[in-house]
């Protein structure tokens, strides 16, 4: 399952470029609310609300913003209740998709996301269309210079990791969600770097592109990811070096 999809390592260059926008910083805090919420106020104890301040983080997000959105999520302060839904649909060539949103109005962002998918030559659909075609996993994201691959190993899979392979330059530790808190737990008691920690969709298969189609693709997956209700997108699909190379210098 490693290599799941060019979109991940696509979305971490992309989101270098627009680390300072206060969308970002808007997107996190909604993160850390949840993570709060869910799992309590320390991030010791919660490994979700840890990895959204580590991701804030990254990103140069004041501290004092972090520490507000703590508090709402913890219930100290007053705040917005936001909602927890997936949305399913199609791109070009059949492409499927999955969105995960934080939201506080779904009934705006439903229309939202459908005029989004329709203008991008895609679709959304019902509950369940394509979330069979993805399997629920852990994922972490190591550069291939801060460790070697045996050590990685060794350290990834005592802790309970499924696979580990190298990927464009890094190493993806790949685990089960119910294993997920160890390894990172592992991994970050072996001070081992890590470029990005998520629980996230694997597709089961790919779709492979050709330029055409991948162009559709990926402005339409650029468009998702801007919402500001977007968490996370998923897809199944694949893109050839040779096509990448022309998209990279289209742009």
């Amino acid at each position: 399952m490693a290599g799941h999809s060019k979109w991940a390592n696509i979305k971490h260059k992309k989101a270098a470029t627009n680390a300072k926008r206060g969308k970002a910083w808007s997107k996190l805090s909604k993160a850390i609310i949840v993570a709060a919420k869910a799992g309590g106020a320390d991030p010791d104890g919660n490994v979700r609300l840890r990895t959204a301040i580590q991701d804030a983080k990254a990103v140069s997000m004041p501290k004092d913003n972090i520490e507000r959105a703590i508090r709402k999520g913890a219930g100290e302060t007053g705040g917005d209740d936001y909602e927890e839904i997936i949305y399913e649909g199609y791109a070009a060539a059949g492409v499927a998709v999955m969105c995960d949103i934080l939201t506080d109005n779904r009934n705006r962002t439903a229309p939202e996301l459908r005029k989004l998918f329709e203008k991008g030559g895609g679709k959304m659909g019902a509950t369940g269309c394509v979330s069979y075609m993805f399997d629920r996993k852990g994922l972490i994201v190591i550069s291939a210079d801060k460790i070697d691959e045996e050590k990685l190993m060794e350290l990834a899979l005592e802790a309970g990791a499924e696979d580990i392979a190298a990927n464009e330059g890094s190493f993806e530790v790949i685990c089960e969600p119910d294993v997920f808190t160890d390894v990172s737990d592992a991994l970050e008691a072996a001070d081992v770097p890590c470029e990005s920690k998520q629980l996230t969709r694997i597709p089961q298969n790919t779709v492979d592109l050709e330029v055409d189609d991948a162009r559709k693709v990926l402005k339409l997956m650029e468009a998702l990811d801007d919402h500001d209700d977007v968490q996370m997108v998923s897809a199944n699909f694949n893109i050839s070096d040779e096509a990448m190379a022309i998209l990279a210098a289209e742009a």
